[in-house]
């Protein structure tokens, strides 16, 4: 056909009304799947009591420090194990997760696989230094090879404390007084950092729970009722010893065995529709390109 001879195509409003009710049906219903997957997967997550991974700390970015025993070691010398972290100014002892810290020692004396770190975040000089761990650990009743306490000079311990365990500030000295993040941190076999999950009792997503000693302190001075016949302090604790006891029966996994994170079904749904959507615009320019030729 001659170009000369082409008329213009004159839009058919039945067919362009079609092809909008077909778009239209399509964004509803693409919207009422998405929308009913992530009503699913809330509840699920709102049942789920399985401890939240935070982040994982990397073999690069693992934290050198000396033992109360003088030997320079790293964090990565207790992989495999499940650990409890406390951070503490050996000058400033906190009487609350001091205590936390010494009754999980005893519970957890005869299992190989659990350890516990006190990091000493107001590091004396490097001559001193073994000596002042050594007064902590006599201190807090903290012996190798379940408890170590250990330090670092404090760029290098306050950086990866606030970077790596996600802390709520920067420790620092004050006025003569240190202000540090008092939670306790869970690290697993796999070196993920662990956070208690509270499921909700009235549904919707569950609770995130940092082993955050100081905090609940702060609501048993409020008055603030657990609902157990356990003040809040003792209640994290019981929360802390549970997730423990989780993280405890998981198995440690190999960095090579890892499985790749499977993609949502969100997002798979998501594709689909937007691949539905790009098809038919195409087969309707198509169509739309054909008539005009004939």
């Amino acid at each position: 056909m001659q170009p000369d001879k082409l008329e213009p195509v004159t839009p058919d409003p039945k067919k362009n009304l079609v092809t909008a009710l077909i778009l239209v049906v399509v964004m509803i219903v693409g919207g009422t799947v998405i929308l009913k997957a992530y009503e699913k997967r809330a509840k699920e997550g709102a049942g789920d009591d399985r401890p939240s991974l935070m982040t994982r700390i990397s073999e690069t970015k693992d934290l050198t420090y000396i033992r109360q025993d003088g030997k320079v070691t790293d964090l990565m010398s207790l992989k495999g194990k499940v650990i409890v972290i406390q951070s503490l100014p050996g000058a400033q002892p906190d009487e609350v997760t001091v205590g936390v810290m010494k009754r999980l020692s005893e519970k957890y004396a005869a299992n190989d696989g659990f350890a516990l770190v006190t990091l000493v975040i107001d590091p004396g000089s490097a001559e001193k230094l073994q000596a002042q761990l050594q007064e902590v650990a006599g201190e807090l009743g903290a012996v190798l090879p379940q408890w170590t306490v250990a330090s670092n000079e404090e760029p290098t311990l306050h950086k990866f404390i606030k970077n790596e365990f996600k802390a709520n500030r920067l420790p620092h000295e004050e006025d003569g007084k240190w202000l540090y993040d008092k939670s306790l941190v869970l690290i697993d076999k796999n070196r993920h950092v662990r956070r208690a999950v509270v499921p909700q009792k009235q549904g919707g997503a569950s609770y995130v729970a940092p082993f955050d000693f100081e905090l609940a302190a702060e609501w048993d001075t409020k008055a603030v009722k657990t609902g157990t016949g356990l003040n809040n302090v003792q209640q994290l604790e019981v929360l802390l010893g549970d997730t423990i006891d989780i993280v405890l029966a998981e198995e440690a996994v190999a960095d090579k065995g890892r499985a790749k994170k499977s993609k949502p079904p969100v997002l798979v749904i998501g594709l689909g529709f937007i691949l539905l959507m790009i098809f038919i615009f195409v087969r309707s320019k198509s169509r739309r390109n054909a008539q005009h030729i004939q």
